[in-house]
């Protein structure tokens, strides 16, 4: 699943990506709104963390057009500005969730999850057509089996799959979120490869594929 996260903190984006990374999240990094802007009309993004003050302008300011003109993504307000009326008037402004610096990682995490279950409907622990994902042990549990544990990888791939089911994603979208743009161009037959063990684990019936078009997870 990947997240866009726009600041220009050098350090804090290192600091966020590698937690990020280490939960299963894929993460771009945007230092200014023009680019951020951009990768918002080029990728696919399942939430965006937004710091108010850039280089190039409000983000506040930003946010609040993009609402304006069809913006749906969750955003989550990750900045310094800790007064109530700062937090009232991010949340008035097209905020879904407003967090303060410093914060600590497990309530960043939290907040993020919590925004993706909202978007989606889902319950606590991910539960699709008999599968149970728990995202933070990274375990997979199918028609009441035993929990298996999956690579970083899988969980990616699996997670993605369980908040859009009944849809179908080509390989090229799989890629994208598995991989962050900075990153090396992946094999053409990784999605492939990682689609048939999920199949080990859950069945062939579950991930079904589309021919020319790509793969789908069935919620019933």
């Amino acid at each position: 699943m990947k997240l866009l996260l726009v600041e220009d903190d050098d350090l804090l984006c290192e600091s966020l990506k590698d937690t990020l990374d280490d939960h299963g999240y894929r993460v771009d990094v945007a230092e200014r709104l023009s680019v951020a802007k951009a990768l918002l009309h080029s990728e696919e993004y399942a939430l965006m963390i937004l710091d108010i003050g850039l280089p190039d302008g409000s983000g506040l300011d930003w946010l609040e057009f993009q609402r304006e003109h069809g913006l749906g993504l969750p955003v989550l307000i990750l900045t310094a500005r800790d007064a109530w009326q700062d937090k009232v008037d991010g949340l008035r402004r097209g905020a879904d969730d407003y967090l303060t610096k410093p914060f600590h990682e497990q309530e960043l995490l939290a907040r993020i999850q919590a925004l993706l279950r909202r978007r989606t409907e889902l319950t606590a622990r991910l539960i699709v057509n008999g599968i149970r994902l728990d995202e933070e042990q990274r375990q997979v549990s199918c028609a009441g089996g035993p929990w298996q544990t999956l690579t970083a990888t899988e969980f990616c791939l699996l997670r993605y799959l369980m908040h859009h089911p009944d849809r179908v994603h080509s390989k090229t979208k799989l890629l994208d979120q598995l991989y962050a743009l900075e990153q090396d161009a992946p094999a053409p037959n990784l999605v492939e490869v990682y689609i048939a063990r999920l199949r080990r684990l859950l069945g062939k019936h579950v991930i079904q594929t589309r021919r020319g078009q790509g793969y789908v997870l069935v919620s019933h």
